[in-house]
């Protein structure tokens, strides 16, 4: 594919733009370049548009699931952060297994097929309130009283645990797996600068991006569809996402595993420390996903929230396949500011534009029809049962969510 050239100047950035909308790699230079304000969008999100078509043709894919908030006790504190408490906090949780339950049974009732599992970090480490609240429910850690829940919901649901549980060693990777169809751990930067005082991630002990790349690591040793992705906007330059991206790259390079990217923007709050630092804007989000696509691929799953960007389509124009997990019952516990679309909206958004939007189990389909020997055994004949031959929900199984 060959992009016209609007200026002598830009004539190098189209040539680097052409080798990328053909499959060759970007250079780091040139991604950090196209992050510039003055570099051409237009070619950008042409580029980032064509190679997810030659990879994806023109499906884009959602996942139908419901949001449980194990806990919001966590032992961090981020500088962006609304979701995490202390123990005694009013407004701090942990939910029991029958709460869980109810949640899934909803869920299920209407259509869906993922439990998202997020939490706070290993509260009981610092907090013995905590530790006093998982003795009582049976549990010395917060990640065996996860395991139990992904066990439950499996027994008692047609749902699918995605669990997104912060750090964890091999230990606890390998003890949730059998009961994971996938599981996810966002990076959020490669950057250890974010960790200084006064950076956002000062103060939160887990965020250090050395340990966030050694358990995506070791998911990827033990052959875990693994999610992850950036938060822009958070302080970081923009050689640290390129770089952080590029971290991304070399680990699937490595294993294969990561089934998915996700380029989150920061989203500012009156309750938070950096309630005054400025969110990225539109062109900013385009611009970030345009290079993540042109990083990662053609064959890498690319997904950003549709809840926290306004003109939310326009994210297709660069480059993304997938909108994430959409909830028709609970709300984003992490950004309550920031409601899903209505799906017959997302629908209509996505058609508009030309593409088909289909529904998803919690890991990929090529994981399911290609990649078997990344599915855990336990799980793997009800994933199969539970998909078409594109490894895709049924049509006629999610035919309710137009009515």
């Amino acid at each position: 594919m060959t992009f016209p050239v609007v200026s002598l100047q830009d004539r190098q950035l189209a040539l680097a733009l052409d080798r990328a909308a053909a499959g060759r790699d970007l250079s780091r230079e040139a991604a950090i370049r196209l992050l510039e304000p003055s570099a051409p969008l237009d070619l950008l999100l042409a580029a980032a548009a064509a190679l997810r078509d030659r990879g994806k043709g023109k499906v884009i894919t959602y996942s139908r699931k419901v949001f449980l908030p194990l806990t919001n006790l966590c032992r961090d504190r981020c500088g962006y952060c609304t979701f995490r408490r202390d123990p005694g906090d009013p407004d701090g949780w942990v939910m029991t297994p029958e709460q869980v339950l109810a949640v899934v049974e909803e869920g299920a009732r209407l259509g869906c097929t993922e439990a998202l599992f997020s939490l706070g970090d290993a509260p009981e480490a610092v907090f013995p309130e905590a530790r006093a609240i998982l003795e009582r429910l049976g549990y010395r850690r917060t990640l065996e009283y996860l395991r139990a829940a992904c066990a439950l919901v499996l027994e008692r649901s047609p749902l699918f645990p995605h669990a997104n549980a912060g750090l964890m060693g091999e230990p606890d990777l390998l003890a949730l797996k059998p009961v994971n169809a996938s599981m996810g751990l966002m990076l959020e930067s490669a950057s250890p600068r974010l960790m200084e005082p006064g950076g956002p991630h000062h103060g939160a002990v887990t965020k250090h991006p050395r340990a966030r790349l050694r358990v995506m690591e070791i998911a990827g040793q033990l052959k875990i569809p693994f999610t992850t992705g950036l938060l822009i906007g958070i302080g970081e330059t923009a050689e640290e996402r390129v770089d952080s991206l590029l971290a991304i790259r070399a680990l699937h390079e490595r294993h294969g595993h990561i089934q998915e990217v996700i380029i989150q923007n920061f989203r500012a709050k009156p309750t938070i420390p950096m309630r005054d630092h400025p969110e990225p804007t539109l062109e900013e989000m385009l611009r970030t996903t345009a290079v993540a696509r042109l990083i990662l691929g053609p064959s890498m799953n690319l997904q950003a929230p549709p809840n926290l960007t306004q003109e939310y389509g326009r994210l297709l124009e660069a480059g993304i396949n997938d909108w994430g997990g959409v909830s028709p019952l609970t709300r984003d516990f992490i950004n309550p500011e920031a409601p899903w679309p209505h799906l017959d909206a997302l629908r209509e958004t996505t058609e508009a534009r030309g593409f088909l939007l289909r529904q998803r189990l919690p890991v990929y389909p090529e994981y399911i029809v290609d990649r078997q020997e990344y599915l855990p055994p336990e799980l793997a004949e009800r994933l199969w049962a539970s998909v078409d031959g594109d490894g895709l929900v049924p049509e006629n199984a999610t035919a309710n969510e137009r009515k």
